[in-house]
């Protein structure tokens, strides 16, 4: 009884092993269409116009086409998070910005590189980033499939560019608005420009919530030459002795303002200190200046957050272009400008 009782057990494991073999091989192509497939890097070829690009890290000159070159600038200046529309829109703006600067070269980049048309330096030119660098910004796991979103956006416009009444345009842009809509240049520069003209804008990353940055006044003085005075420790004023607002924008922006014994614009304050915007008030305390701010950016052009907002609410990329740009339109670029 025993030895056949064993027999039965060895056949019972034989036909469940007989079963899931079966399954298993009944499975395995089902299985296969579930798989996740391999993400693949969208290529760029055929690129003629060619870019000389100085690397102020690493002091540098790489040479990159337009479009190659392009995909660095909008994975650096511009979220991958945003819609496909508003991607599209950066890119325009960014391969206008590069032409005209192939165009009118810079002094500046040629003191650093004779060869060197433009440069990786944000305050210069247009940031950019390496793919190396935007593996180590996004992570190996979404590099590919981040990078292949911004190509997207960038072959999908290939050779376009914005121009008004038949020039390439200067593509000025910036980050947030902070609500209050963007600014005629005339207000912030010194020249009025046509299609760089006020219009209303939402975009904003945190609605209109203020970012406080603080300073010593000592410092403050240095980087703009102005007298300002400092407070007893624990004493604190919202309308400081030397400040006072002379004019500001529709906006809010501040367009000039006495400062601690000088006169100068909002915008030339911002740029020296490193403000977010010119939309801010100031209290001194005590040695310190706080600055209470919204927006990020001199406030012309194309609002990257409004880009965005736009986008989402179903326009396209020259929608949100002739927006922020009013007058433009497009026009292709297929070959190095002479």
């Amino acid at each position: 009884m025993a030895y056949c009782f064993r027999r039965r057990k060895r056949y019972r494991l034989l036909k469940f092993i007989l079963f899931i073999s079966l399954v298993s091989i009944l499975l395995i192509p089902l299985l296969s269409e579930f798989r996740v497939p391999e993400i693949k890097e969208i290529g760029i070829n055929e690129d003629t116009v060619r870019v000389r690009l100085y690397l102020h890290e690493e002091k540098r000159t790489v040479e990159l086409g337009l479009e190659e070159y392009l995909v660095g600038v909008v994975a650096a200046e511009m979220s991958v998070s945003f819609p496909l529309e508003a991607l599209k829109a950066q890119a325009v703006a960014a391969r206008t910005y590069a032409v005209k600067r192939l165009q009118i070269p810079d002094p500046r980049i040629k003191n650093m590189d004779l060869r060197a048309d433009l440069t990786s330096d944000s305050t210069i030119n247009q940031a950019w980033i390496s793919s190396a660098q935007m593996q180590e910004r996004w992570g190996k796991q979404h590099y590919l499939g981040r990078k292949n979103i911004i190509t997207q956006a960038v072959l999908e416009t290939r050779g376009e560019v914005l121009i008004y009444e038949g020039q390439l345009i200067d593509p000025v842009y910036f980050s947030s608005c902070g609500g209050r809509g963007t600014e005629d240049s005339g207000n912030v520069w010194k020249y009025d420009i046509p299609y760089l003209q006020a219009v209303p804008c939402s975009g904003h990353p945190n609605g209109n919530k203020e970012a406080v940055h603080v300073f010593k006044i000592s410092e403050v003085n240095t980087l703009v030459g102005s007298k300002l005075a400092a407070l007893p420790s624990g004493k604190s004023s919202a309308q400081p002795a030397g400040v006072k607002t002379l004019e500001k924008s529709e906006a809010g922006r501040i367009k000039s303002l006495q400062f601690g014994g000088k006169t100068l614009s909002g915008e030339e304050l911002r740029s020296r200190i490193g403000l977010p915007s010119t939309i801010f008030s100031m209290e001194v305390v005590g040695g310190n200046i706080k600055f209470s701010s919204v927006g990020y950016g001199h406030g012309v052009g194309m609002c990257q957050y409004g880009a965005a907002a736009r986008a989402e609410e179903g326009k396209n990329y020259l929608e949100i272009l002739k927006y922020y740009y009013q007058g433009v339109e497009l026009a292709t670029v297929k070959s190095r400008p002479q």
